[in-house]
């Protein structure tokens, strides 16, 4: 962008803020509306009861169980054989080792079992299960 300043041409050099100011409140929006989209997990159809909420110091780690006995770590799938060493090593060095299971509620008891006994011999102390509440 060129002017004319005491009769010689020479370039501006200030930098007009106004567009990277509109640009960085449009991305600013976007991703607060698409954050709490991105925390959804894993699809997983909870059974129902009526219990009381889990207090925590510090955010426990989550482990999922859809319907067709796929297991995910957080979003990370694994397999069950792979599941005690996974979690032998996330929790090596955490003090609180808790941890909560999201398992559909079509799965085999079973299999569920098989899961919680995996966790149990990787050393977590405290194990939870997420529930939906009750609809009244």
């Amino acid at each position: 962008m060129a002017f004319q300043m005491n009769g010689r041409k020479g370039f501006m050099s200030d930098i007009n803020v106004t567009p990277l100011v509109d640009v960085m409140l449009v991305l600013l929006i976007i991703f607060m509306v698409t954050a709490p989209m991105m925390m959804q997990g894993i699809e997983v159809n909870l059974p129902e009861t009526q219990t009381r909420y889990i207090k925590s110091r510090e955010e426990p780690l989550i482990l999922s169980i859809t319907k067709d006995k796929k297991i995910y770590i957080e979003n990370h799938p694994i397999g069950i054989e792979k599941l005690e060493p996974k979690l032998k090593t996330i929790f090596k060095y955490r003090k609180n080792k808790e941890l909560l299971i999201r398992a559909d509620k079509r799965l085999p008891y079973g299999f569920v079992i098989k899961v919680i006994a995996g966790v149990k011999r990787a050393g977590i102390d405290r194990v939870g299960v997420v529930t939906e509440p009750l609809e009244q």
